[in-house]
């Protein structure tokens, strides 16, 4: 099993930056697959970022893509979200998710492929 908290949301301005954290417990290995989501209510989860915790390839969706990074700490268990240029379109609740296994291109973005998920946190950006 593996646990995961999510951490840093908070509300900021048009522009302005924040870096969520994903803290990672229990059965951690550095072959997880680590990924951020994010959902507004009525809309499904969309897949913002991934990360492979031993090779730190990653992914990002195209909204994102130039403003947010991902990156690892494999000492603290961590996985970070640096988001940068924050707009209004990015408030929803942020998720990390885990995979035991890679994922490809089309994959990634898919929630029900990762095993665990933590319990969010909100992001909000006003103009």
């Amino acid at each position: 099993q593996v646990q995961l908290v999510e951490s840093g949301g908070g509300s900021v301005q048009t522009g302005e930056s924040l870096r969520l954290s994903c803290v990672a417990s229990g059965s951690t290995s550095s072959s997880i697959r680590v990924a951020w989501f994010r959902q507004t209510p009525g809309k499904e989860r969309e897949g913002v970022a991934y990360i492979s915790v031993g090779t730190g390839f990653t992914y990002f969706a195209a909204s994102v893509k130039g403003r947010f990074t991902i990156s690892r700490d494999n000492a603290k268990n961590t996985v970070y979200l640096q988001m940068n240029d924050l707009r209004p379109e990015d408030t929803a609740m942020y998720y990390c998710a885990a995979a035991d296994r890679a994922l490809g291109s089309a994959m990634w973005p898919r929630i029900t492929q990762y095993k665990y998920c933590g319990q969010g946190t909100q992001v909000t950006v006003s103009s």
